[in-house]
């Protein structure tokens, strides 16, 4: 086992967005679930995605079982590594956690590169943008979890770091591999640790994973592994890999989880809702002792067949903000997990096997209750959204299907284009 490429990813649906940035960009990858125990099978893996649980835990824990993965992918012999957050720039710990892994690398200098532009985010002067407007002012501002005021990328991750941080313009961006290469050797010699760079486009992207292809350590969010497959192509060190998304068929049940409250999850909760059955998680009746877990499974088991049913604990940011004043903001969110979890596993012993999870913390703790400790990655149904299947050996066996979704992306058909996809690429 020789891992070329080894990644360290704060959230689950993270991790399976960066899995399908490099499956698209031709390497064959896996996705292990939490810290892999020694002796974990990756046969045949050219990149090895490590998904934590890390995004808003205490950076404490977060620097703890980030350094726990490195150690792992490093024994595996990956030679270079990708510690991917959210295009959104929303994890707590971006900053503790990339210098400790600098200085476990014994690296004094790396980039941060959120940009995502397939999905609206990029990068500009240093401030993030979602679309056409700032962070501050898209749907993050009001996140329950992490709410994002301040655009400037530079403030942010200043605020975190002990190092300096500095910015590598668009003007550098846009003159190609070069040019950047010599912007981050400048902010080097002027004693800058992290470089902010700036990105708009793909070819952006792809220029800045070129330039840093010597860098032990890169940070960003799944765009910035847009170069990094061509770097190691152009080594000789992997091939084309045209049927890196090849998945067998997976026959089963189908079930749609959602416990994201973000506006994208909104919007296809509401659009599903007349397409599909529908059972609404109340984290109030949960708080008051209601057994939520078997009233959702009642419901559930007749209906459940080829046609996906919906079980959704997703509400709006006031009703989000009212249950939070009653039972606390970390309890709220911590019934919600708990019980989809529960809710997924009794899914599973009753014969479901295709599962789309919306939400990051609500995917790690699903795929945690199933018993799941790897994932081979898929066809894309959305940009950022593969589909997956667990790897032999989970808990879950037989295989699982699982499109893990990120909150913040899909269009409002998503749940309903997800098993068309995956019924399509079962065809091929």
């Amino acid at each position: 086992m020789s891992v070329l490429l080894g990644a360290i990813a704060d959230d689950f649906t993270g991790a399976t967005d960066l899995c399908n940035t490099l499956v698209r960009r031709g390497m064959r990858t896996v996705q292990l679930i939490d810290v892999p125990a020694p002796g974990t099978n990756v046969v045949d893996a050219e990149a090895v995605v490590v998904a934590l649980k890390s995004r808003t835990i205490p950076a404490a824990q977060a620097v703890e079982k980030s350094l726990a993965a490195l150690d792992w992918l490093q024994r595996a012999g990956a030679r270079q590594i990708l510690f991917k957050y959210c295009s959104t720039f929303d994890s707590t710990d971006i900053g503790p956690v990339a210098e400790a892994l600098m200085d476990a690398l014994d690296t004094d200098f790396t980039l941060f590169c959120p940009a995502f532009p397939e999905n609206g985010r990029t990068i500009y002067l240093g401030y993030l943008f979602v679309g056409d407007v700032l962070l501050s002012e898209s749907s993050m501002r009001d996140h329950p979890l992490t709410p994002m005021r301040d655009p400037s990328l530079v403030r942010i991750l200043q605020r975190q770091c002990r190092g300096k941080v500095g910015l590598v313009p668009q003007y550098d961006v846009s003159q190609g591999v070069a040019a950047i290469h010599d912007a981050f050797a400048s902010l080097r010699q002027a004693g800058f640790r992290h470089a902010i760079v700036d990105a708009i486009d793909d070819h952006n992207l792809e220029a800045i994973g070129e330039a840093a292809a010597d860098f032990p350590l890169i940070t960003g969010g799944s765009g910035i592994a847009l170069g990094l497959p061509e770097n190691l192509r152009r080594q000789g060190l992997i091939g084309d890999s045209a049927a890196a998304d090849a998945l067998p068929p997976v026959a089963g049940a189908a079930a749609v989880l959602s416990g994201s409250c973000s506006a994208a999850t909104r919007a296809q909760v509401a659009y599903m809702r007349e397409r599909a059955p529908l059972f609404t998680i109340d984290p109030m009746a949960a708080a008051a002792g209601r057994k939520i877990t078997e009233e959702a499974l009642a419901w559930a088991t007749p209906r459940l067949g080829d046609r996906p049913v919906l079980i959704s604990a997703t509400a709006s940011p006031e009703e989000v903000a009212a249950i939070q004043e009653v039972v606390g903001r970390e309890r709220a969110g911590a019934l919600v997990e708990a019980a989809l979890a529960a809710i997924a596993r009794g899914l599973a012993a009753k014969g479901a096997r295709r599962f789309v999870i919306a939400g990051g913390e609500t995917a790690g703790a699903i795929v945690q209750a199933l018993g799941v400790t790897g994932l081979r990655i898929g066809r894309q149904i959305d940009p950022g959204v593969p589909w997956t299947m667990s790897l032999a050996g989970s808990l879950g066996e037989p295989a699982l299907a699982l499109a893990l979704k990120s909150g913040n992306f899909g269009a409002p058909d998503f749940f309903l284009r997800a098993f068309s996809v995956l019924s399509e690429g079962e065809a091929r």
